[in-house]
Protein backbone atom coordinates (compact mmCIF):
# COMPACT_ATOMS: atom_id res chain seq x y z
CA UNK A 1 0.00 0.00 0.00
CA UNK A 2 1.47 3.38 -0.79
CA UNK A 3 2.10 5.95 1.64
CA UNK A 4 -0.90 8.34 0.39
CA UNK A 5 -3.02 4.82 0.48
CA UNK A 6 -2.14 4.43 3.88
CA UNK A 7 -2.51 7.91 5.30
CA UNK A 8 -5.97 7.92 3.92
CA UNK A 9 -6.67 4.89 5.50
CA UNK A 10 -6.00 5.71 8.99
CA UNK A 11 -7.95 9.18 8.44
CA UNK A 12 -10.74 7.34 7.21
CA UNK A 13 -10.60 5.11 10.26
CA UNK A 14 -10.05 7.72 12.68
CA UNK A 15 -13.28 9.94 11.07
CA UNK A 16 -15.51 6.69 11.50
CA UNK A 17 -14.46 6.70 15.15
CA UNK A 18 -15.85 10.34 15.72
CA UNK A 19 -19.55 9.71 15.43
CA UNK A 20 -20.16 7.34 17.41
CA UNK A 21 -17.43 8.87 20.24
CA UNK A 22 -19.66 12.06 19.42
CA UNK A 23 -22.86 10.50 20.27
CA UNK A 24 -22.61 8.99 23.01
CA UNK A 25 -20.61 12.11 24.78
CA UNK A 26 -24.08 14.01 23.16
CA UNK A 27 -26.43 11.19 25.00
CA UNK A 28 -24.20 11.07 28.38
CA UNK A 29 -24.09 15.34 28.57
CA UNK A 30 -27.87 15.47 27.77
CA UNK A 31 -28.55 12.99 31.26
CA UNK A 32 -27.35 16.16 33.17
CA UNK A 33 -29.65 18.62 34.27
CA UNK A 34 -27.86 21.45 34.51
CA UNK A 35 -29.94 24.21 35.21
CA UNK A 36 -28.66 28.23 34.59
CA UNK A 37 -24.83 27.72 34.36
CA UNK A 38 -23.25 30.83 36.32
CA UNK A 39 -21.07 31.15 39.39
CA UNK A 40 -24.14 32.50 41.63
CA UNK A 41 -22.33 35.77 43.01
CA UNK A 42 -22.72 38.99 41.88
CA UNK A 43 -20.48 40.94 39.69
CA UNK A 44 -19.77 40.67 36.11
CA UNK A 45 -22.88 39.45 33.48
CA UNK A 46 -25.74 39.56 32.01
CA UNK A 47 -28.36 37.94 34.22
CA UNK A 48 -30.34 39.42 36.44
CA UNK A 49 -29.62 37.75 40.41
CA UNK A 50 -30.95 39.50 43.01
CA UNK A 51 -32.18 43.00 44.17
CA UNK A 52 -30.18 44.25 47.62
CA UNK A 53 -30.77 47.69 49.80
CA UNK A 54 -28.85 50.36 48.97
CA UNK A 55 -24.97 50.12 50.65
CA UNK A 56 -22.52 52.58 51.63
CA UNK A 57 -19.63 53.47 48.78
CA UNK A 58 -22.89 52.48 46.01
CA UNK A 59 -22.71 55.17 43.26
CA UNK A 60 -26.26 56.38 42.01
CA UNK A 61 -25.99 54.98 38.48
CA UNK A 62 -26.07 51.32 40.63
CA UNK A 63 -29.71 51.97 42.04
CA UNK A 64 -32.78 50.43 39.95
CA UNK A 65 -34.87 53.40 40.31
CA UNK A 66 -37.96 51.63 39.30
CA UNK A 67 -37.56 48.61 41.94
CA UNK A 68 -37.02 51.41 44.29
CA UNK A 69 -40.32 53.74 43.59
CA UNK A 70 -41.92 50.80 44.53
CA UNK A 71 -41.60 51.55 48.43
CA UNK A 72 -39.76 53.93 50.58
CA UNK A 73 -36.29 52.37 50.31
CA UNK A 74 -33.72 51.84 47.73
CA UNK A 75 -32.03 49.12 45.88
CA UNK A 76 -29.24 47.86 43.59
CA UNK A 77 -29.65 45.44 40.93
CA UNK A 78 -27.03 42.88 40.94
CA UNK A 79 -25.97 40.89 38.22
CA UNK A 80 -24.38 37.19 38.21
CA UNK A 81 -20.63 36.64 37.90
CA UNK A 82 -20.38 35.28 34.71
CA UNK A 83 -16.59 35.33 33.78
CA UNK A 84 -15.56 32.48 31.42
CA UNK A 85 -13.19 29.68 32.94
CA UNK A 86 -10.52 27.96 31.10
CA UNK A 87 -10.90 24.03 31.70
CA UNK A 88 -7.64 22.54 30.35
CA UNK A 89 -8.26 18.63 29.57
CA UNK A 90 -5.52 15.57 29.47
CA UNK A 91 -7.34 12.35 28.69
CA UNK A 92 -4.63 9.24 29.02
CA UNK A 93 -4.31 6.99 25.81
CA UNK A 94 -1.66 5.03 26.26
CA UNK A 95 -1.82 1.08 25.99
CA UNK A 96 -2.69 0.66 29.78
CA UNK A 97 -6.17 2.38 29.22
CA UNK A 98 -7.04 0.32 26.37
CA UNK A 99 -7.64 -2.55 28.79
CA UNK A 100 -10.66 -4.35 29.33
CA UNK A 101 -11.45 -7.61 31.24
CA UNK A 102 -14.88 -8.34 29.26
CA UNK A 103 -16.32 -7.91 25.89
CA UNK A 104 -19.25 -6.60 27.33
CA UNK A 105 -17.35 -3.43 29.65
CA UNK A 106 -15.50 -0.52 27.65
CA UNK A 107 -12.21 -0.22 27.81
CA UNK A 108 -10.75 2.02 30.37
CA UNK A 109 -9.99 4.83 27.41
CA UNK A 110 -13.54 4.25 25.78
CA UNK A 111 -14.90 5.39 29.23
CA UNK A 112 -12.22 7.97 30.15
CA UNK A 113 -13.10 9.56 26.47
CA UNK A 114 -16.17 10.06 26.61
CA UNK A 115 -16.41 11.50 30.00
CA UNK A 116 -14.17 13.61 29.15
CA UNK A 117 -15.64 14.76 25.95
CA UNK A 118 -19.39 14.53 27.72
CA UNK A 119 -17.45 17.54 30.35
CA UNK A 120 -16.37 19.73 27.80
CA UNK A 121 -19.55 19.56 26.22
CA UNK A 122 -21.38 21.08 29.18
CA UNK A 123 -18.68 23.07 29.87
CA UNK A 124 -18.32 24.77 26.32
CA UNK A 125 -22.45 25.45 26.32
CA UNK A 126 -22.40 26.50 29.65
CA UNK A 127 -19.87 29.35 28.35
CA UNK A 128 -16.60 27.86 28.59
CA UNK A 129 -13.48 27.41 27.31
CA UNK A 130 -11.93 23.86 26.97
CA UNK A 131 -8.95 22.98 25.52
CA UNK A 132 -5.98 20.62 26.02
CA UNK A 133 -2.67 20.46 28.22
CA UNK A 134 0.41 21.23 26.08
CA UNK A 135 0.24 23.38 23.36
CA UNK A 136 -2.02 21.31 20.82
CA UNK A 137 -5.26 22.96 21.42
CA UNK A 138 -5.90 25.77 23.51
CA UNK A 139 -8.81 26.52 25.18
CA UNK A 140 -11.45 27.54 22.66
CA UNK A 141 -15.78 28.39 22.91
CA UNK A 142 -17.89 26.76 20.37
CA UNK A 143 -19.11 23.23 18.72
CA UNK A 144 -16.14 23.47 16.80
CA UNK A 145 -14.07 22.72 19.23
CA UNK A 146 -15.78 19.91 20.27
CA UNK A 147 -15.18 18.30 17.23
CA UNK A 148 -11.58 19.06 17.94
CA UNK A 149 -11.21 17.51 21.27
CA UNK A 150 -13.18 14.31 19.49
CA UNK A 151 -10.54 14.18 16.89
CA UNK A 152 -7.41 14.59 19.33
CA UNK A 153 -9.37 11.82 21.74
CA UNK A 154 -9.32 9.07 18.87
CA UNK A 155 -5.42 8.93 18.80
CA UNK A 156 -3.95 6.48 21.21
CA UNK A 157 -0.22 5.95 21.92
CA UNK A 158 2.04 2.96 21.63
CA UNK A 159 3.58 3.51 25.22
CA UNK A 160 2.42 1.25 28.22
CA UNK A 161 1.72 4.30 30.71
CA UNK A 162 0.85 8.05 30.09
CA UNK A 163 2.76 11.24 30.81
CA UNK A 164 0.47 13.90 31.28
CA UNK A 165 1.57 17.46 30.04
CA UNK A 166 2.15 20.26 31.89
CA UNK A 167 3.08 22.65 29.30
CA UNK A 168 0.93 26.51 28.85
CA UNK A 169 -0.61 25.69 31.86
CA UNK A 170 -2.90 29.29 31.89
CA UNK A 171 -3.17 31.00 35.33
CA UNK A 172 -5.96 30.33 36.96
CA UNK A 173 -7.37 27.91 34.41
CA UNK A 174 -9.34 24.52 36.09
CA UNK A 175 -8.06 20.67 34.95
CA UNK A 176 -9.54 17.68 34.25
CA UNK A 177 -6.59 14.54 34.28
CA UNK A 178 -8.20 10.94 33.14
CA UNK A 179 -6.06 8.29 33.67
CA UNK A 180 -5.41 4.86 35.70
CA UNK A 181 -2.72 6.42 37.14
CA UNK A 182 -0.96 3.03 37.16
CA UNK A 183 2.67 4.16 35.63
CA UNK A 184 5.15 6.45 37.84
CA UNK A 185 3.78 9.24 39.77
CA UNK A 186 6.61 11.26 39.38
CA UNK A 187 5.31 13.03 36.15
CA UNK A 188 2.18 13.67 37.51
CA UNK A 189 3.69 14.76 40.51
CA UNK A 190 5.48 17.57 38.25
CA UNK A 191 2.52 18.58 36.07
CA UNK A 192 0.32 19.02 39.67
CA UNK A 193 2.84 20.68 41.16
CA UNK A 194 3.61 23.03 38.60
CA UNK A 195 -0.10 23.57 38.09
CA UNK A 196 -0.43 24.99 42.05
CA UNK A 197 2.03 27.01 40.98
CA UNK A 198 -0.18 28.90 38.52
CA UNK A 199 -2.96 28.87 40.74
CA UNK A 200 -4.52 26.05 38.80
CA UNK A 201 -7.11 23.66 40.34
CA UNK A 202 -8.82 20.50 39.10
CA UNK A 203 -9.58 17.20 39.34
CA UNK A 204 -7.90 13.52 38.67
CA UNK A 205 -10.06 11.18 37.47
CA UNK A 206 -8.58 7.75 38.10
CA UNK A 207 -10.63 4.75 35.65
CA UNK A 208 -10.37 1.21 36.54
CA UNK A 209 -11.29 -2.24 35.17
CA UNK A 210 -13.24 -4.13 37.99
CA UNK A 211 -10.68 -6.70 37.67
CA UNK A 212 -7.81 -4.43 38.50
CA UNK A 213 -9.74 -3.87 41.85
CA UNK A 214 -11.02 -7.59 42.21
CA UNK A 215 -7.41 -9.63 41.18
CA UNK A 216 -9.53 -12.99 40.25
CA UNK A 217 -6.60 -14.15 38.90
CA UNK A 218 -5.60 -18.17 40.55
CA UNK A 219 -2.55 -20.77 39.15
CA UNK A 220 -0.50 -20.36 36.74
CA UNK A 221 -0.92 -16.71 35.01
CA UNK A 222 1.04 -14.69 32.69
CA UNK A 223 0.53 -10.63 33.43
CA UNK A 224 1.90 -8.47 30.19
CA UNK A 225 1.65 -5.07 29.87
CA UNK A 226 -0.89 -3.97 26.70
CA UNK A 227 1.97 -2.18 25.11
CA UNK A 228 4.13 -5.29 25.68
CA UNK A 229 7.14 -3.95 27.79
CA UNK A 230 6.49 -5.69 31.13
CA UNK A 231 5.88 -9.51 31.31
CA UNK A 232 5.85 -11.58 34.72
CA UNK A 233 4.89 -15.27 34.85
CA UNK A 234 3.79 -17.20 37.96
CA UNK A 235 2.70 -20.78 39.28
CA UNK A 236 0.94 -19.27 42.34
CA UNK A 237 -1.14 -16.07 41.30
CA UNK A 238 -3.47 -16.27 44.06
CA UNK A 239 -0.54 -15.29 46.30
CA UNK A 240 0.05 -12.26 45.03
CA UNK A 241 -3.74 -10.66 45.41
CA UNK A 242 -3.23 -9.53 49.07
CA UNK A 243 0.04 -7.91 48.11
CA UNK A 244 -1.39 -6.41 45.21
CA UNK A 245 -4.44 -5.20 46.76
CA UNK A 246 -2.16 -3.28 49.17
CA UNK A 247 -0.08 -1.59 46.47
CA UNK A 248 -3.62 -0.62 44.88
CA UNK A 249 -4.58 1.09 48.10
CA UNK A 250 -1.43 2.81 48.74
CA UNK A 251 -1.82 4.15 44.88
CA UNK A 252 -5.06 5.38 45.42
CA UNK A 253 -3.76 6.90 48.89
CA UNK A 254 -1.01 8.49 47.00
CA UNK A 255 -3.11 10.14 44.25
CA UNK A 256 -5.91 11.17 47.30
CA UNK A 257 -2.37 12.94 48.87
CA UNK A 258 -1.05 14.26 45.64
CA UNK A 259 -4.63 16.10 44.89
CA UNK A 260 -5.40 17.15 48.58
CA UNK A 261 -1.74 18.85 48.73
CA UNK A 262 -1.85 20.57 45.50
CA UNK A 263 -5.90 21.88 45.58
CA UNK A 264 -7.24 19.03 43.87
CA UNK A 265 -9.94 16.62 43.92
CA UNK A 266 -9.31 12.64 43.58
CA UNK A 267 -12.10 10.06 42.59
CA UNK A 268 -12.15 6.52 41.28
CA UNK A 269 -14.54 5.04 38.85
CA UNK A 270 -14.47 1.54 37.45
CA UNK A 271 -15.56 0.96 34.10
CA UNK A 272 -18.59 -1.42 35.29
CA UNK A 273 -19.99 1.84 36.79
CA UNK A 274 -22.37 4.25 35.76
CA UNK A 275 -21.04 6.61 33.40
CA UNK A 276 -23.73 9.01 34.16
CA UNK A 277 -22.80 9.02 37.75
CA UNK A 278 -19.57 9.83 37.09
CA UNK A 279 -19.94 12.55 34.98
CA UNK A 280 -22.13 14.18 37.80
CA UNK A 281 -19.55 13.75 40.26
CA UNK A 282 -16.97 15.32 37.25
CA UNK A 283 -19.74 18.27 36.77
CA UNK A 284 -20.14 19.51 40.57
CA UNK A 285 -16.11 18.72 41.49
CA UNK A 286 -15.20 21.41 38.63
CA UNK A 287 -18.15 23.56 39.80
CA UNK A 288 -16.67 23.30 43.30
CA UNK A 289 -13.32 24.51 42.25
CA UNK A 290 -14.31 27.68 40.22
CA UNK A 291 -16.81 29.04 43.00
Amino acid sequence: MSPEASLRARAEAQAASLPPLLARAEHLAGTVLLGEHGRRRAGMGDDFWQYRPVQAGDSRRMIDWRRSARGDAQFVREREWQIAQSVILWVDQSASMQFSSDKSLPSKLERARVLALATAILLIRGGERVGLSGTLLPPRRGNNQILRLAEFFSTESAEDYGVPEARAMLPQARGLFVSDFMGDLTPLREALTKAADRGVRGVLLQVLDPSEESFPFRGRTIFESMGGSLRHETLKAGELRDRYLRRLAQRKDELGQLALRTGWQYHCHHSNDAAQMALMWLWQAINRGTA
